[in-house]
């Protein structure tokens, strides 16, 4: 299997990471009801028996119940897995030593000593000025317990600001993670890939299948459960708005005998610099989305997706 650097020089990863928000959520994911622990154990090993090592989570997912299970699972392995977990800037964390703090908290719930990919959750500069969230991250860096340091949901210029306080102190920035999708592509006509690019900071793509609208299946008749059920965009009207994107999928997915949903996370492969994050609650899931990696698109079929889904990037 392929594989990319996060950022500069960061550390070593697969093309494709697998999300756990939905591992213990029970607000957003209904948690505990058609699936649990044992579905999202065996969605952890298969992704192992894939060659797919590296997870995303957070502190807030599932209230710590993410972390927690990952590091069960981890302690059960003798192959490498690789973490990237987020920090929240929370109205009481003021204090560098709030990053600290919040870390030590992760690593005890993961099970492990060091952290891959630390990323701040959201840029909330009014609680924690970056200044200060940057040097403690850098501070971290330094003692080893983060190998990269990562931002999350950052705009072009709060991107700019986070790499100059860390490159001032020797870290490179590795990752913003943004929501980016063929239905969400507001990161280009905003400039943040741009400025990702120039900087040498490498794309993690959240809801890289726009929460489920991407694989096809669903239709009228056939909606999401869970918070998703209130979106707009699974409504007959959003449904008929993306069918022609749809038809295009299942097009090229025909030719390389794949599905729409991995046509969709292929084509963030293949813009470079881009690593989708992929969530999984079940060992077919982690099947489904590995399928996306390992093939690559033509430039013509590429380029069609780019200019069929161009009315996504407001």
């Amino acid at each position: 299997m392929t594989v990319t650097t996060l950022g500069k020089n960061g550390p070593t990863v697969p093309p494709l990471c697998l999300g756990t928000w939905a591992w213990g959520d029970t607000l957003f994911w209904n948690y505990g009801s058609n699936y649990g622990a044992a579905e999202v154990e065996a969605a952890f090993k298969a992704a192992l028996e894939a060659g797919v090592n590296f997870f995303d989570t957070a502190e807030v997912y599932g209230n710590g119940l993410s972390e927690e299970l990952l590091g069960k699972f981890i302690q059960q392995t003798d192959q490498p897995v690789l973490v990237a977990t987020k920090y929240g800037p929370m109205p009481w964390r003021v204090f560098g030593q709030s990053v600290a703090d919040a870390l030590t908290a992760s690593l005890k719930r993961l099970m492990l000593p060091k952290i891959t990919l630390y990323q701040v959750h959201w840029p909330f500069t009014f609680f924690m000025t970056q200044e200060t969230l940057m040097n403690a991250l850098a501070d971290e860096v330094q003692q080893g317990r983060i190998e990269a340091v990562g931002v999350s949901n950052y705009s072009a210029k709060e991107l700019r600001e986070a790499h100059e306080i860390l490159a001032k102190r020797g870290v490179n920035l590795a990752v913003n993670q943004v929501r980016y999708s063929l239905l969400t592509r507001q990161i280009e006509s905003k400039g943040i890939l741009d400025t990702a690019r120039e900087l040498g900071v490498t794309i993690l793509a959240y809801s890289p299948l726009a929460q489920g609208l991407l694989t096809g299946k669903y239709s009228q008749g056939k909606s999401p459960t869970g918070a998703r059920k209130f979106d707009s965009r699974f409504k007959q009207s959003g449904l008929e708005k993306i069918a022609p994107v749809m038809s295009l999928l299942r097009q090229i997915g025909e030719k390389y005998d794949k599905t729409p949903s991995q046509v969709a996370l292929n084509w963030l492969v293949c813009r470079g610099g881009v690593i989708p994050i992929a969530g999984v609650k079940t060992a077919e899931q982690v099947t489904e989305n590995v399928g996306a990696i390992g093939w690559e698109m033509n430039e013509e079929e590429f380029n069609s997706l780019e200019e069929i889904t161009r009315p996504w990037l407001k």
